[in-house]
């Protein structure tokens, strides 16, 4: 199975920067997409970045310019750059990764949720 742990979240004020973490453990075969959605109160969860395993990546139009995808593939871990950051962009932020995994003698796909944290961006 596949355990996420994400870090980096905060208060910073409009302007500034954070840098997300996210670190995928477990019997992991290969790592297909990982990637990052938020969440702000009273709105759907929202894609933010996503990046595959040949380091495509795609953004949402409001952070293009803003926010940088990489991810490390020695460590399983994807990672999102956030600059210039707006009061608008605050929301709890969740990591998703989708991987192969082995449980119980065969490799199963998972499609697995951080436990989220919280980004607030002050005026």
């Amino acid at each position: 199975q596949v355990q996420l742990v994400e870090s980096g979240g905060g208060l910073v004020q409009a302007g500034g920067s954070l840098r997300l973490s996210c670190a995928a453990s477990g019997s992991i075969v290969s790592i297909h997409t990982m990637g990052w959605y938020r969440q702000a109160p009273g709105k759907q969860r929202e894609l933010v970045a996503r990046i595959t395993n040949g380091d495509s990546t795609n953004y949402a139009d409001s952070v293009k310019g803003r926010f940088t995808i990489s991810r490390d593939n020695a460590k399983n871990t994807v990672y999102l750059q956030m600059n210039s950051l707006k009061p608008e962009d605050t929301a709890v932020y969740y990591c998703n990764v989708f991987a192969a995994a082995w449980n119980n003698g065969a490799v199963r796909q998972y499609d697995n949720w951080g436990q989220g944290t919280q980004v607030t961006v002050s005026s």
